[in-house]
């Protein structure tokens, strides 16, 4: 048995989402509950709104788990998922029950812009300039209808009945976290070396692809691989992979030496990251275990011998032991996929040029690059024909023969539900990471190379003036 009472403040406009929750007059928190929480609120209140909530939840004491946090501020109950909704349906309740006021706050209206907005046509738009004189009218081919600070442009927008459980932040909040002040920089940051390669950043930079970046609207997910971004009256395909591993790059040497930490919850030995990765590897199959083994054991020395330096350049923190600790903050908000984690530190041990010190940042950036970037979940996707992927009996399907596009047969019985959770799970954190986070930094931080212009990474797909003459022959 349990009961819970809950206080719901008047939502405010200046202060983030918070939720305190009492637990055993104790104050706790519950990280699924307060996404719960948010999500409720997030269908209801207008955009700038925040509300704040105090739960207080009534449990036995063997229905707590306090052992989460190393704090215990953070707690796990019982039968959690079925407590979450039922207080995600009294909230939800209440506030549809109580919506019927609701205050306003207004601004004057702009009298210059109103007055634009009344003389616009149908054929053009007339544009004033600063001193007050008409320039030509703008074609409506040509007419840009999108703000990248706007996000009525993205896709999601138009998903209506589409539901998630991910926290939603707004792009000023994403940014607020990405742009922080970097006190005491240590002098690692003034190595010629290192200065060279950010030098060569700024070098190889297009001029016409770092306007695109900066000044886009992010629309969507188009497959696994690509996103849909628009620049004033252009559509653009964008590979996520290549722009953040690009970033990711770019983010190490400016990070150098200055970078934030992730703590691994248990240390990882060397010799088992790198032995693992040496049997996933397809190159390395015509080698026995022995010399895999042996293999493994000398990258576990070289990066011994170089843990001071790849700590204090790039908090990649390997204690006496040979265990990995640390790991560096690459981007804020974002943790790498840790199933890669072996190839990682297989690609540190074996790949980086350590006697030549410009040479060795490069590569060690690039290995962290490639690491931290957005690359596909190893699960396949779930989505349309993807869920055939998460049946029990694969040979059952094959030889009944179905056609392809037969979907009606899955039946949730035959569908692995628990795998199935956890590749839609790591495919939808994937979305919001790329639309929350991901091109949120690129427009901040990304200096595309001229090479992204040749390689397939941006791809003008549509143009709506071109799409304004096909319109118009029909």
């Amino acid at each position: 048995m349990y009961c819970f009472s809950i206080i719901m403040a008047v939502p405010c406009l200046l202060y983030p989402i918070t939720v305190h929750i009492s637990s055993s007059d104790r104050l706790v928190d519950c990280t699924s509950l307060k996404r719960a929480t948010e999500f409720v609120y997030s269908a209801i209140l207008p955009q700038a709104s925040k509300p704040f909530i105090y739960m207080s939840i009534n449990l036995p004491p063997e229905h707590v788990d306090v052992n989460i946090h190393p704090t215990k501020k953070e707690v796990s109950l019982l039968n959690q998922e079925r407590i979450i909704e039922k207080i995600k349906d009294a909230i939800e309740e209440k506030l549809m029950n109580c919506n019927n006021t609701r205050i306003f706050q207004t601004q004057a209206l702009n009298s210059s812009a109103l007055t634009q907005a009344n003389t616009r046509k149908d054929k053009g738009t007339e544009v004033s300039t600063p001193t007050g004189e008409k320039s030509q009218k703008i074609p409506v081919s040509q007419m840009v209808r999108t703000d990248p600070r706007d996000p009525s442009g993205r896709l999601h927008t138009y998903w209506q009945g589409q539901t998630s459980n991910l926290e939603k932040k707004s792009g000023l909040v994403a940014v607020r976290n990405i742009v922080r002040s970097r006190r005491n920089p240590k002098d690692a940051g003034d190595l010629s070396s290192r200065h060279e390669l950010v030098t060569e950043i700024d070098y190889n930079l297009h001029p016409g692809l770092f306007d695109i970046v900066k000044n886009c609207t992010y629309v969507g997910v188009a497959d696994e691989v690509f996103a849909l971004i628009q620049h004033n009256t252009l559509l653009y395909l964008v590979n996520v992979v290549n722009v953040s591993k690009e970033l990711m790059y770019q983010q190490a040497l400016c990070r150098f030496g200055n970078f934030n930490a992730i703590q691994l919850s248990e240390p990882a030995p060397l010799l088992e990251l790198l032995t693992m990765a040496l049997k996933d590897d397809e190159s390395m199959s015509d080698v026995n275990e022995k010399e895999k083994l042996e293999i493994a054991e000398v990258n576990t020395e070289i990066l011994k011998e170089n843990a001071e330096m790849i700590n204090e350049y790039f908090s990649i923190h390997i204690d006496q032991g040979g265990n990995l600790t640390r790991l560096p903050v690459v981007l804020d908000q974002y943790t790498p996929d840790m199933d890669r984690l072996p190839e990682f530190m297989l690609t540190l041990g074996n790949d980086i040029a350590w006697d030549v010190e410009k040479e060795c940042f490069r590569t060690a950036a690039a290995a962290i690059g490639n690491f931290y970037a957005l690359h596909p979940p190893i699960l396949p996707n779930p989505s349309g024909k993807g869920i055939r992927l998460y049946k029990k009996n694969k040979d059952s399907m094959e030889s009944a023969g179905q056609a392809d596009n037969d979907l009606t047969s899955t039946d949730e019985d035959d569908i692995d539900q628990e795998l199935l959770a956890e590749a839609e799970a790591a495919w939808a954190q994937r979305e919001w990471t790329i639309q929350h986070v991901l091109f949120p930094s690129m427009r901040l931080f990304l200096k595309p190379p001229k090479s992204m212009a040749t390689d397939g990474t941006f791809v003008q797909i549509a143009s709506l003036d071109k799409l304004y003459k096909i319109f118009e022959r029909c």
